[in-house]
């Protein structure tokens, strides 16, 4: 059996830079253990599977490890491959997930994901949290099931050696380190997940479903620019609309391939 898949750098302008995520658009669904064993042999943060049911589109994204409940850059992925190399030529694109209903539109050169708005609450740091990442933050939330961690500035951020056993051992399922940006961008990140076979995230537009409403109100206007500074570095326009979010970025493919199972 062979199953087309596509490699898409999401949130870049060019190949090689943001996020990669592979992209299967399925007949049928496959058995979740197959899924499970393809996104382990790409050993990418996501891969994304995909098939068309009645009038939307079903998808389901797997880290090397597990099955998430959200993934951002996979879904852009996974509309850009729809769009550009599929030729769909639908208004939007609706995706049933288990985030719930997701929904992608075209606005001229970028696409724009329509995802849920995370409310963040101020905790107490963990007292491992400086030793993991490698810096005391400021301040610290929990949104969702992401740890937050503002930093004083955008260099603390970059400058960052995480301990990644240390941060596996955080009971959240990720952590964001986050600072005031510079220059053209609002703010900065970083993301890190390795307990799920994610030491550290490009780009994750899910972790901007809650920089989106912290920076929004920290900052006071709806619509930012957000650099996520890892290595590889991606930007995420952001937009808060009430309990949702916009979130906007470009992709490109680099890699088309056949899966021989």
């Amino acid at each position: 059996m062979g199953i087309r898949q596509f490699q898409v750098d999401a949130f870049a302008e060019r190949p090689f830079a943001g996020n990669p995520a592979a992209v299967c658009v399925l007949d049928e669904w496959l058995d979740d253990w197959l899924m499970q064993a393809i996104a382990a042999e790409n050993n990418l943060s996501e891969t994304a599977f995909c098939v068309r049911e009645e009038k939307r589109w079903r998808l389901r994204w797997f880290t090397p490890s597990c099955e998430v409940p959200l993934c951002g850059h996979a879904t852009l992925a996974t509309a850009h491959v729809l769009f550009t190399e599929l030729g769909n030529d639908e208004a939007m694109l609706e995706f049933d997930t288990l985030g719930g209903r997701l929904v992608v539109r075209r606005e001229a050169a970028l696409l724009a994901m329509d995802f849920p708005a995370w409310s963040a609450r101020a905790i107490a740091p963990p007292p491992e949290l400086a030793a993991a990442l490698g810096a005391a933050p400021e301040e610290t939330l929990i949104a969702n099931d992401y740890l937050l961690a503002v930093l004083a500035d955008a260099a603390m951020v970059r400058r960052l050696a995480p301990d990644y056993s240390l941060l596996a051992a955080l009971p959240q399922w990720g952590i964001v380190a986050t600072a005031p940006g510079s220059g053209r961008h609002d703010f900065v990140s970083r993301f890190f997940a390795p307990a799920h076979g994610i030491p550290e995230d490009p780009v994750t537009g899910s972790a901007h479903c809650a920089l989106t409403p912290y920076w929004a109100a920290r900052l006071g206007r709806p619509r930012m620019l957000g650099l996520q500074c890892s290595q590889r570095s991606g930007e995420v326009d952001c937009e808060l609309r009430g309990e949702r979010v916009m979130l906007r970025g470009r992709a490109v493919t680099v890699i088309e391939s056949v899966l021989r199972l």
